[in-house]
């Protein structure tokens, strides 16, 4: 196996196929086994970008990715020069945006056989990026190699995941991030084997719920506020105290990053030096900048109202798994929160359960448009008031 895939867990077909590829680019034999356009697709936390990353790198490298030469290292550092990683922290992905990766994809490589961009949102293309990119895929450069990501087939246009190999992954199992936990983070089994389950496979997820006690306490919050709806005001209440939460992790993870770039900018400009005024353009590069910020907090306020809703649907998971008998012979994932859950087993049907659970995921898909997210907070938890 490539020794860079040697870190990919619970891909096994995906991995197979991809060595396969970089075995037949390397060799230039014309193998069906290698395209120039690829789409990954998974569920979040399946490792859809770690998996393109590391396919990009071994592609680069003159050794089928052998994870010790030069390459590979600048490859997982990200300062290859032939490699192009796009990540949206935006809501979308725009047409200018776009036209700039294609005309950067079309130089030729400068030290590797290939230049490679990975896309890591590719959902988030807008109408008009979208058909761009679909012009450069249909007519690539002869040594440009796409790889784009999506968590499924139906979030890219038609005509260009017709034009693309499709790799799909799967979602790891809880032993095996729990495992990987323990062998990467130095986290204990108890708090491994917790994250395992709470982040349902999700790689990154778990990560971050090892290292961040503050995000483990607020996630027990979410969810004892979802199964401790009872009436109107507390509903209110609770979507108030989703939205606060949401925000606090979505300033946390922003505000040391948007502080350098402020000083970087000002820095560029001529922050504290001598000379006369200011240069020319600094106030449209500050909007910008505070344009750009403002949209990646939107978005990771977003993402985290998203991840919200999924604890609760953990916890309505482990209602109907005690509802039905299940639970002994089965973990569940909110083991430590096993008293509130029996409470509501018993005074709730499955019925009721199945009905909150499927709100929750209706609310996931309106959140993805342009929905107030208190509105849509409020009217969800008015809903599933036990």
């Amino acid at each position: 196996m490539t020794p860079l895939f040697g870190d990919i867990i619970g891909q096994e077909r995906a991995v197979e196929i991809l060595g396969r590829a970089v075995v037949a680019a390397h060799a230039r034999d014309g193998s069906q086994s290698m395209v120039q356009s690829w789409l990954f697709t998974g569920p979040p936390g399946s490792g859809r970008s770690h998996v393109a990353l590391a396919f990009a790198a071994a592609l680069l490298c003159d050794a089928d990715g052998c994870g010790d030469c030069h390459s590979c290292h600048l490859a997982n550092r990200g300062s290859h020069p032939d490699l192009e990683v796009i990540r949206t922290e935006g809501l979308s992905l725009k047409i200018d945006e776009v036209r700039e990766i294609i005309a950067r994809a079309s130089w030729e490589p400068s030290s590797s056989c290939f230049r490679v961009v990975v896309i890591e949102d590719a959902e988030r293309l807008t109408e008009s990026a979208a058909n761009a990119l679909l012009k450069a895929i249909e007519e690539p450069g002869v040594r440009t190699i796409w790889l784009l990501c999506s968590p499924t087939v139906e979030d890219v246009l038609p005509t260009i995941r017709s034009r693309c190999r499709q790799i799909p992954l799967v979602t790891p199992s809880t032993a095996a991030v729990a495992a990987l936990l323990v062998r990467e983070e130095s986290a204990s089994d108890e708090i491994a084997k917790f994250a395992a389950r709470a982040s349902q496979g999700h790689i990154g997820r778990a990560r971050f719920l090892v290292k961040e006690p503050e995000s483990r306490a607020r996630r027990d919050e979410v969810i004892k506020l979802a199964l401790q709806l009872s009436d109107v005001a507390g509903a209110m209440a609770g979507a108030a105290r989703l939205m606060e939460i949401a925000g606090l992790e979505a300033t946390s993870e922003a505000s040391d990053r948007d502080e350098v770039e402020r000083e970087e900018l000002a820095a560029a400009l001529g922050a504290g030096g001598s000379g006369k005024g200011t240069p020319s353009g600094s106030s449209k590069a500050l909007k910008d900048l505070e344009k750009e910020q403002k949209s990646r907090i939107t978005r990771a306020t977003r993402d985290s109202i998203d991840r919200a809703l999924l604890d609760i649907a953990t916890a309505y998971r482990d209602i109907l798994t005690i509802q039905i008998g299940a639970s002994d012979s089965r973990e569940l994932i909110n083991e430590h929160l096993r008293n509130e859950i029996e409470t509501r087993a018993a005074d709730s049907s499955s019925e009721g359960v199945m009905q909150r659970w499927e709100e929750i995921m209706a609310t996931r898909r309106k959140l993805k448009f342009n929905v107030a997210p208190l509105l849509a907070l409020e009217a969800l938890l008015l809903k599933v008031r036990f």
